[in-house]
């Protein structure tokens, strides 16, 4: 797809250009003559130069326009072809060879005898008195003559004016109507133009003023601060409130060629020049992300585009070129925000054209791929990802209606032209996701210790989930695309974890793989719901404090936790028990424990726990015998939540029933009330199991009804309309079951669910994600964030764990401990743990998931003391014990459970 059509593009002699400007510095910006333009060439064998040269003698204007994108048209409004020709085409007629423009050229060299007919004249510039020489037949047309001198001085028709004894020459006559004789003199002059704008042309043309005298070799100590002024100035009088008027503002950026001015003074072989070229087209990059709006960001898209393309030449490596494509990137992302989240292939189309983009898409795919296996850059991965959003749009709207793209083509046809540009992302994605396989191979190799270390590999996968999402966007394009990159992903799913857990953010959108749950781990589960809390912050003038009487801990605890404004919880919280000298993260987390044990315990009312596994816990339909019992559960749920975004295993989980709740899932099935009633669960199994035709006797004597008892009396519910009346048979029995455990399991426990639910989205970034937060999470998920490890605690582990400060490892008195240690129960080991590192269940990871690793200190105490510790840093302090047995004696003391209730200092 072609550009859009800007005003035309014409060249001019750098040397004329910066003469013109030097004599004529102060003219009037509404009126531009047509030496302007630059130096004509005048041999004609000459109009094959070279166009690809040295870009520091380049330079190009572009002709001021009321109407930047109106046809080229005569006086008598018949439109003329424009001279600009394609858009490659476009660009080498812009950056002509300056130098080789020298005025005169012909006018000692010996020309061919001409016939009587044929007259040379002489064509006369405005300003500087130069002269072209023009031949032609009496007979041509004026306009034929306008012809002439554009292809030798690239000025457009509808700007030239010829003049001839006074009397302007009319297109449609003859030279001889004009009575032109042989040697006459004409003069060509320029359109009078008004502009929208003055100032703002005087500023920029003066900026091209400098930088042709700069590459002519002057030496302007000034030029930096002068071309500065002059950007700044520029982009400082953008109109802030009329877009329209801003964006004619800033297309006199463009119309006035200043991007080829800039990069000619970038292109210069002076080291000093090419110094002020950098500065200034990085000062215009960030000026348009500090003096333009948003809005007005897109149109500077052309902009950046002409910088790209100039500097292309210089190289994809090149700084300035890779800055101006970063701009160009962003600019795209930000025509993708405004047209609500999609860049529209019309809006940039209309701005810079896809064909344009494909190019760059290419080449950031080539770059990537050249860079997988070592690292990309983040910038490049960004950029790949704005360039490629419009070009797959545009894909996308051009055959989405007629389903996907087949796929059909063998490796030796994808390079055939008449493919076109539909398989073109089809080829990126096929040799993109070849190649991030054998990048998640390596990754899962160095995960189970078969590669190099982990600090030397981790650096270089940071941008791997952007550049995956990237490709599982271009495959729901193509038939059996989608398909096949999540067969890989299955392949490669510990890899895909891994990167999941190090460089997930929680700014980026991972709707893409949260959609396929099949691909993800506990662990990567548990790394997107932990991104749905705040951060936890250490700045103790953000802590929310609390200072709580041990005899009153869930009274005092509710007042702290469940009056506070939520958001001064999501600041992290400072913990003191009242006449303790203890604080810090281990008297918190002491804290979360005790708290927990006291909400859900039995004797609260608040929370009724699973017959055969008193860990599970699920609403007590019956908390309402408490008048604040809600307001108990909101409190409870940003307990939870509190817990969880600190990283606390507080030693209880959720009944399946109110895990399913949580989620929003409020159809609860048969088997999901097995552990929460075990009873009710084998008494709805029997009925839904027995011999039909007794269950059609109504020997059971069974309604739609259902007996609650609530505050020591009992009375009969029904469970629909008219339930006393129906009789349970062999067609209703499923019917009545299910009401039956919804009723109990969900309709007697709805407000508590809700208001538990309100308390544990007041915890997270945004209040609406506390659905989505359970709906990402399995069950057992949660048990392992709550509770911790199921497993016994490893005294290998411990071991592994621990480090020594004041004893070594082969001491006698280390040597007992961990004897002894071996020798405890399973609950003494806890309760040593809890007294050591306040915690009486390890994460899933066992000891490795710890914030730190666990110290045992050499303390002066007397051999009469008992051991003691500072749960905040995991550090166990004892004297080295003269005897196994006195140590041992020790540590029965502090293993006992009803020990510790204010141990520890700080």
């Amino acid at each position: 797809m072609s550009l859009v059509e800007g005003p035309p593009t014409v060249s001019i002699s750098a040397a004329a250009a910066a003469d013109h400007h030097h004599h004529q510095h102060h003219r009037s910006s509404s009126k531009r003559k047509l030496d302007d333009y630059g130096g004509p060439n005048f041999d004609d064998d000459d109009e094959d130069y070279d166009r690809e040269g040295d870009v520091s003698d380049l330079v190009s204007v572009r002709m001021r326009k009321d109407e930047p994108n109106a046809v080229h048209s005569s006086e008598d409004g018949r439109p003329f072809p424009s001279s600009a020709g394609s858009s490659s085409q476009q660009l080498d007629s812009r950056v002509s060879d300056a130098q080789s423009a020298s005025y005169g050229r012909r006018s000692g060299r010996a020309g061919p005898t001409r016939s009587p007919s044929r007259l040379q004249f002489f064509i006369r510039m405005i300003s500087e008195g130069k002269n072209l020489v023009i031949e032609a037949d009496a007979h041509d047309t004026v306009k034929s003559l306008h012809e002439k001198i554009q292809s030798k001085t690239r000025i457009p028709l509808f700007e030239q004016r010829l003049i001839y004894r006074g009397k302007q020459l009319q297109w449609e006559q003859s030279l001889a109507e004009c009575s032109i004789q042989n040697d006459a003199g004409l003069q060509l002059v320029g359109r009078m133009r008004s502009t929208e704008h003055p100032h703002a042309w005087q500023l920029i043309d003066d900026m091209i003023s400098m930088v042709c005298r700069l590459c002519r070799g002057e030496l302007v100590h000034s030029a930096p601060k002068d071309i500065k002024k002059c950007l700044t100035e520029y982009f400082s009088g953008t109109p802030k409130e009329d877009n329209d008027s801003a964006a004619s503002y800033l297309q006199i950026f463009m119309s006035s060629s200043a991007p080829a001015a800039l990069v000619m003074l970038y292109a210069s072989p002076s080291k000093q020049n090419k110094e002020y070229g950098d500065i200034s087209i990085k000062l215009f990059l960030s000026s348009i992300r500090t003096s333009l709006t948003k809005l007005l960001h897109n149109q500077c898209a052309p902009m950046l585009l002409e910088f790209c393309k100039l500097l292309r030449r210089f190289g994809h490596e090149d700084p300035l070129y890779v800055a101006c494509r970063n701009a160009l990137g962003s600019s795209l992302e930000n025509i993708g925000n405004s047209s609500s989240g999609s860049a529209s292939s019309g809006n940039v189309n209309e701005l810079i054209g896809l064909q344009e983009i494909s190019i760059f898409v290419d080449e950031l795919t080539n770059r990537l791929e050249s860079t997988l296996s070592a690292g990309p850059m983040a910038s490049d991965v960004r950029d790949f990802t704005a360039f490629l959003l419009p070009l797959r749009t545009a894909i996308d709207e051009k055959v989405g209606s007629k389903g996907l793209i087949p796929v059909l083509l063998n490796e030796r046809d994808s390079k055939h032209p008449s493919y076109g540009k539909e398989m073109f992302l089809y080829y990126i994605f096929d040799n993109l996701l070849r190649k991030m396989d054998v990048c998640l191979q390596q990754i899962g190799e160095n995960s189970s210790g078969k590669g190099k270390s982990d600090g030397d590999i981790h650096t270089q996968w940071s941008q791997y989930l952007a550049i995956l999402k990237e490709l599982n966007s271009i495959s729901k394009l193509y038939e059996g695309a989608e398909q096949k990159f999540w067969t890989v992903m299955m392949l490669r799913k510990s890899s895909l974890c891994s990167l999941i857990v190090k460089y997930a953010k929680r700014t980026d959108d991972h709707q893409w793989i949260l959609d396929h749950e099949d691909v993800l781990d506990f662990e990567s589960r548990r790394h997107f719901a932990m991104m749905m809390f705040p951060e936890v912050k250490e700045d103790y003038e953000e802590l929310h404090e609390m200072l709580i009487d041990r005899s009153q801990l869930l009274a005092e605890s509710f007042e702290y936790i469940a009056r506070a404004d939520p958001e001064s919880l999501h600041g992290g919280l400072f913990m003191e028990f009242k006449n303790e000298e203890a604080t810090g993260p281990g008297v918190l987390r002491e804290w979360f424990f005790l708290v927990c044990q006291a909400i859900f315990n039995p004797e609260n009312a608040l929370f009724v726990a699973c017959p055969n596994d008193p860990r599970r816990f699920y609403p007590n339909p019956a908390s309402k015998v408490d008048p604040m019992h809600l307001d108990y559960f909101a409190f409870t749920g940003r307990v939870i939540a509190l817990a969880l975004m600190h990283k606390v295993q507080v030693g209880i989980v959720f009944d399946r029933v109110f895990f399913l709740q949580l989620a929003g899932k409020c159809l609860i099935s048969l088997e999901d009330i097995r552990d929460a009633d075990p009873c009710l669960y084998n008494s709805c199994d029997q009925i839904l199991k027995m011999d039909a035709e007794f269950i059609d006797s109504d020997a059971l004597g069974l309604t739609f009804v259902r007996e609650i008892e609530e505050l020591g009396s009992r009375r009969v519910v029904d469970l629909c309309d008219g339930g006393k009346s129906i009789v349970v048979n062999s067609k209703n029995r499923q019917a009545y079951v299910n009401l039956l455990i919804q009723h109990q399991f969900v309709h007697s426990i709805s407000e508590p669910v809700a208001r538990f639910k309100q308390g544990f989205a007041d915890m997270l970034c945004r209040s609406d994600l506390q659905t989505v937060f359970f709906e990402r999470l399995e069950l057992e998920d949660l048990d392992l964030m709550l509770h911790g490890s199921e497993m016994d605690i490893s005294v290998e582990d411990w071991k592994a764990h621990t480090e020594y400060n004041g004893y070594k490892e082969n001491d006698s008195q280390i040597i007992w401990f961990w004897k002894i240690v071996e020798e405890m129960s399973a609950e003494q080991r806890k309760v040593l743990l809890f007294f050591w590192t306040s915690m009486k269940y390890l994460p899933v990871e066992g000891f490795r998931g710890l914030a730190s690793r666990l110290y045992i200190y050499r303390s002066s105490e007397r051999y009469e003391r008992l051991p003691s510790s500072h749960t905040c840093f995991y550090r166990l302090c004892f004297p080295p014990y003269p005897s196994k047995a006195m140590l041992q004696e020790r540590l029965h003391i502090i293993t006992q459970e009803h020990f510790g209730s204010s141990f520890g200092t700080w």
